[in-house]
């Protein structure tokens, strides 16, 4: 009997290994994984260049405060400020930690302007933004915050593609919008790139801030360093996590200069975030992710996936309802609930993970090859034509 909480429907498999797309349990067999973690394992299994780098820094340093000055954390923060809208970056362990501290310094921005009552976070209804208190508040699933009461405040929401309802529910209070680029618990659900501007445009004529929160979308998985890239906007924060670390736990925020002003020393903290072992995992991933030519195969090989699945969609629309995406973050909507489908694809050795609106997810690594993709295209093909 296990000893670890039942927090999880767990399936009944364990791995023993994996490498590149492809994880392999107790007993040898191989699965193709378009879970990889849930859009975690930007590089897949085993990375050489990743492990080499975590494990040249593990022999030299694994942790210290961040009462001193860390060289690896300054060298990843440099880069993303580089790379990005960013002016600052504060590193955590993970995405929740990270949207967490995106409410604080929103909040704390305008407090630091003499704006006290100026706090409440305007997001979408049924959206993900973690499973701390505040987060799952948030987001406002009835799923994930029934038992957590009482209401952690300082929410307000609107319907996901209700303009009129946004605009409705901006009152005085009103410090910032935050929504997820693309929505990933939530059904892969995209917000268009003219809706992005129109947030945009609408945050500066109400001078509130535009917290979009790229955790699942960031990182090159929509074929763009970050989703809202697409769009040609900036926003004012941005949390991420995820695949920064190719597998290895790093959260952060990346903020402009104007809300960074708001937060003095003292104001947030982490024990763990930006240690050395973390940030080598970090720097190695942008290694990686910005070398010529990387990000521009991953919007081809998303573009080809969806097209592919489109031809499927076309071939049994009694099954797939719609195809769903943006890059390789990919999403098949059913006619009907999931799991059996889940379960089939399961049984013919590829991995994915269901969200929202019975959608089946699909994550292969961003470095996954044009055959694996065919290889998870034919499973899905069989799964489609032997399905009841």
């Amino acid at each position: 009997m296990s000893a670890i909480l039942n927090t999880y429907n767990r399936k009944k498999i364990s791995f023993k290994r994996g490498k590149g797309s492809f994880l392999y349990d107790s007993n040898g067999k191989r699965y193709l994984d378009f879970v990889q973690g849930i859009a975690v394992n930007c590089l897949g299994h085993s990375h050489a260049y990743l492990n080499k780098a975590i494990q040249k820094q593990s022999k030299k340093l694994w942790h210290v405060s961040n009462a001193f000055i860390i060289p690896e954390q300054e060298k990843l923060a440099k880069r993303l400020k580089e790379k990005t809208f960013a002016d600052y970056v504060f590193f955590q362990n993970s995405g929740a930690e990270a949207t967490e501290a995106a409410i604080k310094f929103a909040r704390r921005y305008f407090y630091s302007k003499g704006q006290k009552r100026k706090n409440r976070i305007l997001c979408i209804n049924n959206s993900f933004h973690g499973r701390t208190l505040a987060t799952i508040f948030a987001s406002n699933s009835k799923k994930m915050t029934e038992g957590f009461y009482p209401k952690v405040d300082g929410f307000d929401h609107f319907n996901f593609g209700d303009h009129k309802g946004l605009e409705k529910a901006i009152t005085s209070r009103t410090a910032a919008i935050m929504v997820e680029t693309i929505l990933g618990e939530g059904g892969i659900k995209l917000i268009p790139d003219v809706c992005l501007k129109g947030l945009r445009t609408l945050c500066n004529k109400k001078k509130i801030l535009l917290i979009l929160d790229e955790v699942q979308c960031g990182i090159g998985r929509s074929g763009k360093f970050f989703a809202f890239e697409h769009a040609k906007i900036r926003p004012d924060i941005v949390p991420i996590a995820k695949g920064i670390g190719g597998g290895f736990p790093i959260g952060a925020v990346l903020v402009n200069k104007k809300v960074a002003s708001g937060m003095k020393p003292g104001t947030h903290g982490s024990t763990f975030g930006g240690n050395p072992l973390a940030m080598s995992a970090g720097n190695a991933v942008m290694d990686i992710m910005f070398k010529k030519g990387f990000l521009n195969n991953v919007k081809k090989n998303g573009e080809y996936f969806i097209k592919e699945l489109n031809k499927l969609r076309e071939r049994y629309p009694n099954i797939i309802k719609e195809v769903r995406g943006k890059g390789l973050l990919v999403g098949l909507c059913l006619q009907k609930e999931q799991k059996n489908f889940i379960h089939q694809l399961f049984v013919n050795k590829l991995l994915s993970i269901r969200a929202a609106e019975n959608v089946v997810r699909l994550l292969p690594p961003l470095n996954v090859s044009k055959k694996e993709i065919n290889l998870a295209l034919n499973v899905i093909n069989k799964v489609c034509e032997n399905y009841r």
